[in-house]
Order: structure tokens, then sequence, then C-alpha cells
């Protein structure tokens, strides 16, 4: 899947400069049917990277956050998994906390992805089976010698007081883009990250190989292995934990949330 890789990496960066071109220049927002913000940006990542994946495999399907949903793709052995910019309302406050991601799916499991931080110039990716890099050096998830959890939490869910009885027993720092906070739990930089509300499938795929090839692990919030490409495109919640601190964090996560 070499040639996969390469095409994906080189649309992915090509889309994330575009987009910090547009940032600089000024750009507009709306909001879509459900209340969610959108951008020119949003809709201008989406096309240049459906236009450069579907031209160079036309047989990969395409599911996107920002693309009317064809269900020709359940079809597909191989489905392309995207969202264009996670982190939209950051990206729109011009915090530094957004990305662009994109996984593989193939047989309901990501096998390769890309999550791409602009602003920060920080490209993760991950091949499954083979690992997980940042700008080509690879990552593990953090050393679990250390005693206090480290835990990225929703910049919303942080200011709404959901992360309260966490703050208490462990390090909590808010993060924008929940793709964005799975890539940091891959390199190493908190020991987990979860959303227990229901997250779509463009919003996790390509953090959630991100965090498996760099030692870690995810699943639901109900501790039971995710399937992409799915008709319903919501999960149930995720947790995402270096694999020696999985159990903690959900003890810790049973215990807060009582």
């Amino acid at each position: 899947m070499q040639n996969e890789m390469t095409c994906l990496l080189e649309a992915v960066h090509e889309a994330g400069q575009a987009i910090q071109r547009l940032q600089a220049r000024g750009f507009e927002v709306a909001r879509k049917a459900n209340h969610d913000l959108v951008t020119q940006a949003d809709w201008l990542a989406n096309d240049l990277l459906k236009a450069k994946l579907t031209q160079a495999f036309p047989a990969i399907g395409w599911l996107s956050e920002e693309s009317v949903d064809d269900h020709a793709r359940l079809n597909s052995e191989r489905v392309w998994i995207v969202d264009p910019i996670d982190g939209t309302k950051e990206f729109s406050l011009g915090i530094p906390e957004y990305a662009i991601s994109v996984a593989l799916v193939q047989h309901e499991e990501p096998v390769l992805s890309a999550v791409y931080n602009p602003a920060t110039n920080e490209m993760f990716h991950a091949i499954k089976g083979q690992g997980a890099w940042l700008n080509g050096v690879a990552i593990q998830c953090a050393d679990p010698a250390e005693s206090e959890v480290r835990l990225l939490a929703s910049r919303s869910e942080y200011a709404r007081g959901e992360w309260d009885g966490f703050i208490k027993q462990s390090q909590v720092e808010p993060v924008g883009s929940i793709a964005y906070k799975l890539a940091l739990v891959a390199a190493g930089r908190a020991h987990g990250t979860f959303s227990l509300g229901p997250k779509n499938e463009w919003d996790i795929a390509a953090g959630a190989l991100l965090v498996t090839e760099a030692g870690g692990t995810v699943t639901d919030q109900l501790h039971q292995p995710m399937k992409f490409n799915q008709k319903k495109v919501l999960v149930p919640g995720i947790v995402a934990t270096g694999a020696s601190w999985n159990e903690k964090i959900f003890a810790l996560i049973r215990v807060c949330r009582q």
C-alpha cells in the first residue's frame, strides 16, 4: 500500500497548506442544518482531498463529513474516511488545535491513516502492522512508569464542566480536535483521551489507527472494539489510552461519572 500512503500524505499536506493560505486571507463561516460550524476551508479541503484520492484510486469508496453520503461505499472493500478539518471551531478562531484527518479502511478496520495539523506542521501517519510516525520519526504511547494520569479533554466539554471530577484526580489539558488529541496520545504527550458522547467515524478513524500502532488501546466507551464504514456512522464514544493505562483510565471514568 505504499502508493496509497504516498498519495495520502501528499493530498493531506496539499489540503493543509491550502487552508492555511485561506485562513490568512479570510474566509466565510456558516452553520449546517444541525447547527455545526462549517467554513470555506472545510469545503476547500474536502474538494482537494476527494479530487486527488479518488482520481488516483477510483475503486476506493468515499465517506466524508463534507460530502453527501453515498451508501455505495458499503459495497467497497476499501473506503477513505475523511474529516477535512476536525476542529473547525478552533480553525475559525485561529487556535492551532485542528487537523485534517484521513483513514483508509479495509474490511471495517483502518489500515492507513494521516492526521495533519498544518498550524504546527505536525504530520502524523500510521500503517497497520508497521507503526506510527510524527514527521517521519517513530512514535510510541507514553511511558507506563509515570504515576499521575495525564488526560486530554475536549475544549467544549471542559468549558461545560464535564471534566471537573477528573481535574481533582489527574492532569487535564483541554485541546480542540479529537483527531489531534488522538495523535498526541499516540506521540506520548498524554496517557489518554476520551469522549463519552457519540462520535462520527470521520472524527476518529485516522487517530484510532495512530494510537493502536503506537502501542495503545482504542475502544468505544463500552470497552468494545470499533468497526468502520458502517451504515450508521455514529460510534458510542471513544476511549484511547496507552495500553498499560487502559484499565486505570476506565476505572477513573467509572468513579468520576457516577
